[in-house]
């Protein structure tokens, strides 16, 4: 008697890996595989042999491609509903296995924070680190981006926030969100609350510059997204300092650059008028970063989740004032669209 044959099909498994459905919602979210490779610090080309093996595991179609980007096909809409619950089901579980073996953890944990950061993260990350560690001795240093890499790479800090970090083999960096950069000007009577008319970015070459002065992570980002678009800035004033600089634009001196986060109130008091920088934008990114070790501490493992877990309640909560696009590996939380 003639057995019929199974259909190949059954035995056929997937083998899809989590970081390929992070890479998927990154590009679903931004709608763009060059940004997305940007933002998650990989090779375009890297990031489309991705897609391209998640799409030959799935058997199906994920994006169209268009003028402007790509969008999502029905299958990829499908898709990017079950990632997201996949991949916070997956933080979900590691936290509450770190939960439960937490109790008996001790040690000493030093983390680096941006002045921008700082006040807002720091209250909510020690009341959390306490109830979750309270054997662990917590150390928190506030400094500038160039600063707290330098720190990260002597061991003087076990992680630190970043604003547009160099790519650097000995650290392992997760971007977090990114927000586009607005042009800080003096205070403008006929703006509406703070906001003006926007200003192309080869228009920035007029303009008297206060930047922070060079290897500044913000001076950086600014003079290579000028260089690509042919712009000479004219920098007037090199000033680190953002509140020197807010004080500086507002009386008359010069204008300068910073995410909307950074000058919210200062537009809502009507003390500096914000312009929107575009064709192309700046977007300026957020991260964590650690250094890249074969065996890492669990605790910096630890440390890392409650960071990233405050980042995205910060993100998606009332106190910060930013508009972004949240792109952490996980949660992935609602976009923010950018202005």
């Amino acid at each position: 008697m003639l057995r019929k044959e199974p259909h190949r099909d059954c035995y056929r498994s997937s083998k899809i890996d989590i970081r390929e459905l992070r890479s998927f919602i990154c590009v679903a979210r931004t709608g763009s595989f060059s940004r997305a490779a940007s933002e998650l610090f990989v090779a375009q080309p890297a990031l489309s042999r991705q897609i391209r093996k998640l799409e030959e595991e799935l058997d199906v179609t994920l994006f169209v491609r268009h003028g402007r980007g790509v969008k999502l096909t029905g299958a990829g809409a499908t898709l990017l509903e079950r990632a997201e619950m996949i991949t916070h089901l997956v933080r979900q579980t590691g936290e509450q296995l770190r939960a439960a073996a937490a109790d008996n953890v001790s040690g000493h944990l030093s983390v680096g924070l941006p002045p921008a950061v700082m006040l807002l993260l720091g209250p909510s990350l020690v009341e959390r680190f306490r109830r979750d560690f309270p054997r662990v001795h917590l150390h928190i240093r506030e400094g500038l981006s160039v600063s707290l890499q330098e720190w990260l790479l002597d061991r003087r800090v076990d992680l630190a926030i970043l604003y547009n970090p160099a790519p650097l083999e000995e650290l392992d960096i997760q971007p977090v969100f990114s927000e586009s950069m607005l042009l800080l000007g003096p205070p403008d009577g006929e703006a509406t609350a703070g906001h003006a008319s926007p200003i192309r970015l080869q228009e920035l070459a007029g303009l008297p510059l206060i930047l922070p002065g060079a290897p500044h992570s913000n001076r950086r980002l600014i003079e290579h997204a000028a260089a690509e678009s042919g712009c000479r800035l004219r920098v007037v004033l090199e000033v680190d300092s953002v509140a020197l600089t807010k004080r500086l634009v507002h009386q008359g001196y010069g204008y300068s650059l910073y995410t909307y986060g950074a000058v919210h109130d200062d537009a809502i008091r009507g003390d500096l008028t914000l312009r929107a920088v575009e064709r192309p934008a700046i977007r300026s990114v957020l991260t964590i970063a650690t250094l890249r070790e074969r065996h890492a501490s669990p605790l910096v493992g630890q440390l890392k989740e409650i960071v990233r877990d405050k980042l995205h309640s910060l993100f998606h909560g009332d106190t910060w004032h930013g508009e972004g696009v949240w792109i952490g590996d996980t949660p992935y939380g609602e976009r923010r669209q950018p202005g």
